[in-house]
C-alpha cells in the first residue's frame, strides 16, 4: 500500500498532485473497509477515478500532450478493470477486490505515475500557458 510522499510522488502540478493524494488516501480507505462498507467504498473509489482521468484527459489536451492516445488507453482498461471488480463484489465476491485494492492499484499507481504522469506533468511545465499548442517536449 503507497502512502502519500511528497518526494516520490510529487509531480509539481499542483492539480494533478492533489488528486493523486486524494486517491492514494481513497486507496488507503477502500482497503482498511470493514465488508459491509467495502462495496459503497470501492465504487467511491471508481467514482473518484473516472472523474481522476477526465480530469487528467483536460490537462492533456491543453499540453498537446502527444501520447494521448497511449494514456487514454491505460486509464480505460483501468476503468474496465474496476467495474470488472464492481460487479463481483456486487455479485458477493469481495476477496479479489480487497486484494486489487491492496497491492493491484498501489503497484499500477506507482507505475503510471513514474511514468505516464510524469511525462504529462512535463508536458503541462513546458506549455504555454494559454491555448492547447503541443510543447515542444511532447511533440
Amino acid at each position: 500500500m503507497l502512502n502519500w510522499d511528497e518526494a516520490r510522488h510529487g509531480l509539481g502540478v499542483p492539480q494533478m498532485d492533489a488528486t493523486h493524494q486524494e486517491f492514494l488516501a481513497l486507496v488507503a480507505e477502500v482497503a482498511r473497509a470493514d465488508p459491509e462498507d467495502f462495496p459503497q467504498m470501492f465504487e467511491a473509489l471508481a467514482d473518484h477515478t473516472r472523474d481522476h482521468f477526465a480530469n487528467e484527459k483536460e490537462l492533456m489536451l491543453a499540453c498537446g500532450f502527444a501520447a494521448i492516445a497511449e494514456h487514454e488507453g491505460e486509464h480505460r482498461r483501468v476503468i474496465r478493470e474496476m467495474e470488472r471488480f464492481l460487479d463481483g463484489i456486487f455479485e458477493g465476491r469481495a476477496s479479489l477486490a480487497r486484494t486489487y485494492v491492496r497491492r493491484g492499484l498501489s503497484e499500477w499507481f506507482a507505475n503510471h505515475l513514474a511514468t505516464m504522469d510524469a511525462a504529462l506533468a512535463a508536458c503541462l511545465k513546458r506549455a504555454p500557458a494559454r491555448g492547447p499548442a503541443p510543447c515542444r517536449h511532447c511533440a
